[in-house]
C-alpha cells in the first residue's frame, strides 16, 4: 500500500471537461503542484455524499489558502456518474472529480477494497492524502470505510497548517 514518501504510480483518470470526457494523467495533475486527493468507496453512497465530500466543498477556499493548487476526489465509478455527482453535490468547478472506472489507480496504490460480497465490486478504501510534486507527504486511511474520522477535510487542514 502507498505510504508517506512514495511517488504516485502512473495512471490515467477520466474527467468531464467542457468538451466532454477527457483523460488526466497522474503526471499532469500532480507534477510541480500541491494537491489534496481523497478517495471514496462510491459516488452518491451515504457516507461519501453526506459526510466526506461536503467537508471538502465547504472548506475549499481555506484549503487553497494554505497553498494547495487543487483538491480532487477519486472513486471507482465511470465519468458520467462522477460528473453527475459533481453537479448534484455542488462541487463542480471547485473539486476535480476523477473517474477510475477500472480501479487501475486503486490497485496500483493498494487502496482497492473488494466489496463484491455486497454487490459493489472493487472500490476504494476511504483515504485522503497530501501530494507535493507527485510524492505523498501526508496519508490518512480509514480503518472502516463507513466512517469519516481520519480522512476528512478537518484533518487535512490541520496537516496543512502544520507544514
Amino acid at each position: 500500500m502507498i505510504k508517506v514518501g512514495d511517488k504516485l504510480p502512473d495512471a490515467t483518470f477520466i474527467v468531464m471537461g467542457q468538451d466532454g470526457k477527457q483523460e488526466v494523467t497522474v503526471k499532469s495533475l500532480f507534477e510541480g503542484r500541491k494537491v489534496v486527493l481523497f478517495g471514496v468507496p462510491g459516488a452518491f453512497t451515504p457516507t461519501c455524499h453526506r459526510n466526506h465530500l461536503p467537508g471538502y466543498i465547504n472548506t475549499i477556499d481555506g484549503i487553497k489558502a494554505l497553498g494547495v493548487d487543487e483538491v480532487a476526489v477519486v472513486a471507482v465509478n465511470d465519468v458520467y456518474v462522477m460528473d453527475a455527482w459533481a453537479q448534484a453535490s455542488g462541487g463542480k468547478n471547485q473539486i476535480t472529480f476523477l473517474a477510475d472506472g477500472n480501479a487501475d489507480f486503486a490497485k496500483a496504490t493498494g487502496l482497492d477494497l473488494d466489496l463484491g460480497a455486497g454487490g459493489m465490486g472493487i472500490r476504494y478504501k476511504r483515504f485522503s492524502m497530501i501530494v507535493e510534486n507527485g510524492t505523498v507527504t501526508h496519508f490518512n486511511l480509514e480503518e472502516n470505510a463507513g466512517i469519516v474520522e481520519k480522512s476528512g477535510a478537518t484533518i487535512v487542514i490541520e496537516q496543512l497548517q502544520g507544514d
